[in-house]
């Protein structure tokens, strides 16, 4: 049997890993400053995570939400600590894909509506209401079309008050990532998360902040929406939230009541997956991991906007991107190949950032070195 065939590879197996640093099969020692897509957020391999998970997995792996789990009960007290929203409701699932999709549907059961307001680059999945919601037609097959959502532009603030006049009363939600992952490290404003916080009150639309990539505090703070000093309706969140065990979950604010049957899942809220994502907290609580992203992201990109040719260095903490010119295209390639260092893309010319939260400055140097090493040796052989 063949693999289905959907993502261009890298000849590059990796066998091992530990903090911000992956090996593969022949030994090669890499700096990951992609984190497998921010997905890592702890560290590879941390030592508490893996413990946590091994104990679990030696008194049960899975059983179903027919019963209670206690770890469900403790992985919301410790996620209502961490993220400061204790008074928000937990319902966990697998993916971030499926955590918007929950968002959505839940909203639409909230205020009986069915419009959705998404925005220009953004990404929310790949399933059904949250490819929808995706502003990439190359991946929205004809059965998820749907007249249902709308696209406005991003940042827009004119726009979206327009619309609002004009449709309000039919808008169930507005989803909006705090910083665009997929789209390129694009910064929602704080006045447009305000307005967007205004609007929906007003109107009551539910506001539903995807924090997938930008939450679980690698922005510096636990969700970046967080920067705009208002509360959204419901949060998505995953990637960061397992360090790499499938996990995702939405965060919903009282005045949303749960009736039974509304949501379901099989693997959400697994004991392992619980196990995991309390490691996680643990983790980022006892490290102060928030913190570390936030200085160390910020020393990064002061020193990103000291080296020629890169441009418009942006993001916040540790989700960082910045644009190359055509002639250093190669970059990114270049410094998988030539300097052993994992970074993320966006097209066309968009290298990001998103390393483990625990990214020491030293890591930080090292990759900063390459980057002025590839630069010099692209731009001479440019001039040669």
């Amino acid at each position: 049997m063949n693999l289905f065939d959907v993502y261009p590879l890298n000849n590059i197996t990796i066998t091992k890993a530990k903090g911000s640093y992956v090996w593969d099969v022949d030994g090669q020692q890499y700096l990951d400053m992609y984190g497998g897509h921010a997905v890592i957020s702890i560290g590879h391999t941390h030592p508490h995570y893996v413990q946590r998970i091994t104990d679990q997995l030696n008194k049960i792996g899975f059983y179903s939400n027919s019963i209670k789990i206690p770890l469900q009960r403790a992985l919301a007290d410790k996620l209502g600590k961490v993220s400061g929203k204790e008074d928000y409701q937990l319902f966990l699932c697998n993916s971030g894909a499926e955590a918007n999709e929950n968002a959505l549907k839940l909203a639409s059961f909230y205020n009986n509506r069915k419009k959705v307001v998404a925005f220009t680059k953004s990404f929310h999945g790949r399933t059904s209401l949250a490819v929808a919601a995706t502003d990439n037609p190359n991946i929205i097959a004809l059965v998820n079309e749907t007249d249902n959502v709308v696209f406005l532009p991003f940042n827009d603030e004119a726009s979206l008050e327009r619309y609002f006049n004009e449709h309000g009363n039919e808008i169930s939600s507005v989803i909006i990532e705090g910083i665009q992952g997929v789209g390129g490290i694009n910064e929602a404003s704080v006045s447009f998360l305000q307005l967007i916080r205004k609007l929906c009150g007003e109107y009551n639309a539910v506001f539903i902040a995807d924090s997938v990539q930008c939450g679980y505090g690698r922005s510096g703070k636990f969700f970046s929406h967080d920067y705009a000093d208002v509360n959204a309706d419901i949060y998505s969140m995953a990637k960061g939230m397992g360090n790499g065990f499938p996990i995702g979950g939405i965060i919903i604010a009282p005045h949303i009541q749960a009736k039974h049957f509304m949501l379901g899942t099989t693997f959400g809220g697994n004991h392992l997956a619980c196990a995991a994502a309390l490691a996680v907290l643990e983790v980022i609580e006892k490290e102060n991991l928030m913190q570390n992203a936030e200085s160390v992201g910020n020393y990064l990109m002061s020193e990103l906007k000291n080296i020629p040719h890169l441009q418009n260095v942006r993001g916040k903490g540790l989700m960082i991107g910045f644009d190359v010119p055509e002639e250093l295209k190669d970059l990114r390639k270049n410094l998988l190949f030539n300097q052993h260092i994992f970074t993320g893309e966006a097209k066309p010319n968009v290298i990001r950032l998103l390393p483990s939260l625990t990214l020491r400055k030293k890591d930080a140097d090292e990759f900063l070195d390459a980057v002025k090493e590839e630069i010099e040796k692209m731009t001479e052989k440019a001039l040669s």
